[in-house]
């Protein structure tokens, strides 16, 4: 499949995620974000790995836990306490902001050295998602702030620990996939027990939201976004993320009747052309898999059945 195909479909993953502040709202109860997240990731995850049929074996028991908590189990409950605590459309700039944060990390865990080019366009995008997001508010709250920093280090770190590790041989991202949600889920559940009590009541519109978040926004996304960052460099696939703010901002606009000032729009301007400047192709040639070019196959839209291992 060709680079522009790859980046599309994975760009699929941060829209998708644009959805789930409209789907929240509309169709979920109220004020339970860790059962939301314990119900996006947890089913996700377990329907993942029926599919897939693969456990990790030895180091990557330990690797797939590590990557679940920082890109599930400890981003999706730090994202919901710091868009609770924080005003106007704080916690997403604070998200717009990872870019960078991979950018450093990459340099670090990966050896790629961050050019002027890419910083400047993280800047770009950040300001771009803040003059769409951000609403006249009154102070910041410190546990906001540190949650979103926390949120955005999380699964920044998640990103390029993906590309550092790659998969184990015969292992395809769905699997990889499955491995993250699960391991995520199990983290998230108790929490959320724990801190909101026994599960809500739910009606068939609640249901139906559910099974969407779980199925199209987890599922499908997470893997779309873990197969693009085996194929993108890790800075090329952060740099889709400000898609998930534009894509809220235009469904609040379409679906929910939100105006969008001038402001807003060139806003959006920003950001769009700050992600798409983003995916153009690095001179050095992108770091791959050194069992994942063997199994390239395994990549493909056509997912495979492999058989269980134990």
């Amino acid at each position: 499949m060709k680079r522009s195909a790859t980046v599309l479909l994975t760009a699929l993953a941060p829209m998708s995620w644009g959805t789930t502040y409209a789907v929240t709202t509309e169709f979920l109860p109220a004020d339970r974000p860790l059962f939301t997240a314990a119900m996006r990731a947890l089913p996700a995850g377990l329907i993942l790995l029926a599919l897939a049929r693969v456990l990790p074996r030895g180091a990557w028991w330990g690797k797939a836990a590590v990557l679940g908590a920082l890109n599930i189990g400890a981003f999706f409950p730090l994202l919901f306490l710091s868009a609770y605590r924080l005003p106007g459309g704080m916690a997403a700039v604070f998200g717009s902001v990872g870019p960078l944060f991979v950018a450093g990390l990459a340099a670090v865990l990966l050896g790629d050295r961050p050019t002027v080019r890419t910083l400047l366009t993280g800047i770009v995008a950040a300001l771009g998602v803040s003059l769409v997001v951000l609403k006249a508010a009154g102070a910041l709250d410190l546990v906001g702030v540190l949650a979103a920093l926390a949120s955005t280090a999380s699964m920044s770190t998640g990103t390029v620990l993906t590309k550092r590790w790659g998969r184990p041989d015969g292992v395809g991202p769905l699997a990889l996939t499955a491995w993250q949600l699960t391991a995520g889920g199990l983290l998230i559940a108790p929490l959320a027990l724990l801190v909101e009590g026994a599960p809500p009541a739910l009606d068939g519109r609640a249901v139906s939201g559910y099974v969407y978040l779980a199925l199209a926004n987890t599922a499908v996304a997470y893997w779309l976004w873990f197969r693009g960052i085996g194929r993108l460099t890790a800075t090329q696939v952060t740099f889709l993320g400000p898609l998930s703010p534009l894509t809220a901002a235009v469904i609040g606009w379409a679906a929910l009747g939100q105006a969008l000032t001038p402001v807003q729009l060139a806003g959006m301007a920003l950001a769009f052309g700050a992600t798409v400047f983003g995916q153009l192709k690095p001179r050095t040639p992108v770091k791959s898999f050194s069992s994942t070019e063997q199994n390239a196959r395994k990549d493909s839209m056509d997912v495979t059945v492999p058989t269980l291992r134990r």
